[in-house]
């Protein structure tokens, strides 16, 4: 495993802390300022002194942050007011993690070139057998997965000429391979 797979794996890691605090929890509905504010028992006014702003933009603040259109800054100078820490994370979506990410996306895009490339030599009469092609996508896959790259995340078109050519010769020599072996089979048996 290299040093990059180390990082991710770690990241990971604790990404799924982050992600069970925040399935548990969640954000209050009435939004962290005026869930802290109210729990501390300090009025708007109170946290407006404190922060040097007047009471209006305290209830702009909380109500920006409802709606999610609050800064950053703004909340880690609201919370720093109250005598707490902000703390935010970026964790992957619905319980994943960021090594299934790369997967996923590795497997799109080996479906995508092998599914052109398969399709090319269709129209050339070079019918490509399933298993062929399947042996393909993960082999691909896991290349793509082994050799991770900034060029990973870049549109799939920028890509695809270099490794259509590469892959449409793989495909192309385990076809015939595949084929020769099918030949050969059917001549023995011939034989008996």
């Amino acid at each position: 495993m290299n040093k990059h797979w180390l990082t991710i794996k770690q990241l990971d890691k604790q990404l799924k802390e982050w992600q069970t605090v925040s399935k548990q929890y969640g954000v209050p509905r009435a939004g962290w300022v005026k869930t802290l504010r109210t729990a501390l028992s300090m009025s708007a006014e109170q946290l407006a002194d404190r922060l040097g702003l007047t009471r209006s933009r305290i209830n702009q603040l909380e109500s920006a942050e409802i709606h999610d259109a609050v800064t950053l800054r703004s909340l880690k100078e609201a919370a720093n007011a109250m005598e707490c820490e902000f703390v935010y994370a970026i964790v992957p979506k619905n319980q994943s993690s960021l090594e299934d990410i790369i997967k996923k996306r590795a497997e799109q895009i080996a479906n995508e070139r092998v599914t052109r490339v398969a399709h090319s030599m269709s129209l050339e009469a070079q019918s490509v057998d399933a298993d062929i092609l399947k042996r393909q996508k993960d082999e691909l896959t896991q290349s793509l997965i082994e050799n991770l790259n900034k060029k990973f995340w870049t549109a799939f078109e920028t890509q695809k000429e270099f490794y259509d050519k590469e892959l449409l010769h793989s495909i192309a020599e385990d076809n015939q391979k595949e084929h020769l072996l099918k030949k050969l089979i059917q001549n023995l048996q011939k034989k008996k």
